[in-house]
């Protein structure tokens, strides 16, 4: 069955529905973000495992999957959500989950954001630990509302900017295609985790 399309909202309107849940965790420099969980499956339990792995900061917005309330990255205003603006000034550059769904596109995952440098790291160790998936870090690559560019989208709002990866289902687990057997206990999940991690870590020590 085809999930119903998801119902445009404002940021306001969707921090107010009494079941969602947002969660903000101030841990390392670097932050992990998932605003869409719920929405975009697997992404806040990717974001979640990376930060606890990692020591990474963490900041998550969950809706049930029956809401299917969407906000666009650009209209995620933290000036209605003190939340996410006490998150976005402790962090010094953040890294977006996102996952998007193409036909054409089942094994791409796309690294875009404005913090190249950030982007390029990660784009390394994902190419490294996701084996079987294209890895597409040079932005003309990429589509142009999947690039995360916008200034006043989130994950560049940091004093370093960020990066928007976008994964496709079979990235996130959430494909109907039984998972390859080789990539291990997790699944692709768990190599997108590792992935993070990696990166997270040669940054602090690359900074």
């Amino acid at each position: 069955m085809i999930p119903p399309r998801a119902r445009e909202a404002t940021w306001r309107e969707l921090l107010a529905h009494p079941d969602v849940v947002e969660r903000s965790m101030r841990g390392g420099p670097v932050g992990l973000m998932a605003f869409h969980g719920g929405l975009e499956g697997g992404t806040l339990e990717i974001a979640e495992a990376a930060a606890e792995a990692s020591g990474a900061s963490l900041y998550t917005v969950a809706q049930p999957p029956d809401l299917r309330w969407h906000v666009p990255s650009k209209t995620v205003d933290p000036a209605g959500s003190p939340a996410l603006a006490a998150w976005l000034s402790h962090v010094v550059v953040a890294i977006a989950l996102h996952g998007y769904g193409r036909i054409t596109r089942p094994r791409q995952v796309l690294v875009g954001g404005t913090n190249r440098e950030l982007g390029a790291l990660l784009a390394g160790t994902l190419t490294a630990r996701l084996t079987g998936f294209d890895v597409i870090s040079d932005l003309a690559a990429i589509p142009a509302e999947l690039r995360g560019l916008h200034p006043d989208n989130p994950v560049n709002r940091t004093a370093a900017g960020g990066v928007q990866l976008e994964l496709p289902p079979s990235a996130r687990g959430t494909s109907r295609r039984r998972p390859d057997p080789t990539w291990g206990p997790g699944g692709a999940p768990a190599r997108v985790v590792d992935a993070l991690v990696d990166a997270i870590r040669e940054w602090g020590v690359a900074s």
